[in-house]
C-alpha cells in the first residue's frame, strides 16, 4: 500500500504535526482484493454452510426493498447497506479457517493479475478506443439530429 505523510506546519517555531495517510488508490485496491478474497471463499467447496448463509443474507438485504433506512434518501440511505456489508464481510473473515483464507488470498491475486495482464493487453486497449469513439460518434449524431428538428 502507498503511504502519503501530510504535514500542517513547518518551521522552526512552530511545531510539525505529521500523520501516515493510506492514498485513496492504495484503498481502493485493498477493498477489491478484500472481495475478491471473500468471493473466492464464498465459492470454496471447503467453506461452512453458515459462513455462505451469512454472505447469502448481506446480499439479499441489499437487493430486497424492505430495509431499515431507504435506500433512495440520499447519503444515509447507503449508510445501512454499507454497514451490513462491512460487518458481514468481518465476521465470514473471523469464522473462516486460516488455510482457506490464506488459499483463497492467494487466488485473489492470481486473479488479479490475470486482470491486469488481460487489461494491459492490445485488444483491451482497441477495444476501449473504438467504445470511446462510438459514444463520440453517437452523441455528434445526437445533437445534429436535435439541432436539425429544432431549427426547422
Amino acid at each position: 500500500m502507498e503511504k502519503t505523510t501530510v504535514t500542517l506546519a513547518k518551521g522552526p517555531a512552530s511545531s510539525a504535526i505529521s500523520w501516515t495517510a493510506i492514498s485513496w488508490k492504495g484503498q481502493a485496491q485493498r477493498l477489491e482484493k478484500e472481495a475478491l478474497v471473500l468471493y473466492f471463499v464464498f465459492r470454496n467447496r471447503r467453506t461452512p454452510w453458515y459462513i455462505r448463509g451469512m454472505a447469502a443474507c448481506c446480499v439479499a438485504y441489499m437487493f430486497s426493498p424492505v430495509q431499515l433506512i431507504p435506500s433512495f434518501i440520499p447519503v444515509i440511505g447507503f449508510l445501512d447497506d454499507f454497514l451490513v456489508v462491512f460487518v458481514g464481510a468481518k465476521v465470514m473473515r473471523w469464522f473462516t479457517p486460516p488455510d482457506l483464507l490464506s488459499e483463497c488470498s492467494e487466488q485473489a491475486d492470481a486473479a488479479a493479475a490475470r486482470r491486469s495482464e488481460e487489461i494491459q493487453s492490445g485488444m483491451s486497449r482497441f477495444t476501449i478506443v473504438l467504445s470511446a469513439i462510438l459514444w463520440l460518434l453517437t452523441a455528434v449524431a445526437a445533437n445534429a439530429l436535435l439541432t436539425a428538428y429544432f431549427y426547422r
